[in-house]
């Protein structure tokens, strides 16, 4: 039987790391390569796109922007600026309107400089700052640049303090980091409160199953995994090349293809397909429309 090579995506549920789907999705498929897309806190639940087999490869050129939907406690601050933190602070928050909101809200929207949480996955003198806030230490991290495309306001309660937003952002922004600034903006504090990913690296929450159980003995059978997505699914904002012909053998043997004059942008990756649509791999455009191989599936000895 060939070795699945695709995309499953995970409805994360709360509770659980995104190493600890992995291995889930090792045990279930019995693959050794597996690897996921854009870690989940483990309280976050939602989209969380699993590679199966040579579609780890792929990973590296699968769009980075992410989509959340979540809420925002004023009045609380803890040190992992989540309700799961130790409580830092508590004090009442400002008498708010929905346009006060939308004016604090606004000076997030865009290029901004965030500092990282001081529990995340930042490294800090080559150690994980989570780890070492762990260990009682107190980081200065600094700042980076993120992009919030979109940030709206879903709804306001202002008898408990809490907003609902969406979130459309780059790769490395912090939901948490946006509910902390904002509350210090506000002169209040805030956490944030709960977080939902509903779209990852080109996924949709639609497309998401839920997480199999964990196998007993070996992995599961085909009709109980959760079903794989196609490796080209995750690439639709690539420039893509029919191969036919004697092109499908070249490129299998590693060989540079032609493309047609006018297809793709120099030195930018293009997704080769094959007979019914079967991904071949993916290449770099050089100069004189040349396709030099970077991930080449099925690759003749």
């Amino acid at each position: 039987m060939d070795s699945p090579c695709g995309f499953v995506v995970i409805d994360k549920p709360a509770g659980l790391t995104s190493h600890n789907c992995v291995s889930r999705l090792r045990r279930c498929f019995g693959l050794k390569r597996v690897g996921h897309g854009g870690t989940l806190d483990p309280a976050v639940t939602g989209v969380l796109p699993i590679a199966l087999g040579p579609a780890t490869r792929l990973l590296p050129y699968l769009p980075g922007e992410k989509t959340y939907q979540g809420s925002i406690q004023l009045g609380l601050t803890t040190n992992t600026d989540d309700l799961e933190g130790e409580q830092l602070s508590s004090q009442p928050w400002p008498q708010l309107s929905a346009a006060d909101l939308e004016d604090a809200l606004d000076s997030f929207r865009g290029a901004i400089q965030q500092r990282p949480p001081q529990v995340s996955a930042v490294h800090v003198d080559g150690v994980r700052a989570h780890a070492r806030a762990r260990r009682g230490e107190q980081m200065e991290l600094p700042a980076r640049p993120v992009t919030l495309h979109r940030l709206e306001l879903l709804g306001w309660d202002a008898d408990q303090g809490r907003l609902a937003l969406e979130v459309h952002c780059s790769s490395g922004t912090y939901i948490r980091s946006l509910a902390r600034d904002l509350g210090e903006r506000l002169g209040c504090g805030g956490c944030l409160a709960n977080l939902r990913r509903v779209q990852a690296l080109g996924f949709q929450i639609d497309q998401a199953s839920d997480l199999p159980d964990w196998p007993e003995d070996g992995p599961l059978e085909p009709a109980a995994r959760p079903p794989i997505l196609a490796p080209q699914n995750a690439l639709n904002h690539l420039v893509q090349h029919p191969a036919t012909g004697p092109q499908i053998e070249d490129w299998r043997c590693g060989r540079r293809l032609t493309l047609p004059d006018g297809l793709g942008t120099l030195g930018e990756p293009v997704v080769v397909l094959g007979d019914n649509d079967v991904m071949l791999g993916l290449g770099l455009l050089e100069v004189d429309q040349q396709l030099r191989p970077k991930v080449v599936f099925d690759a003749r000895g």
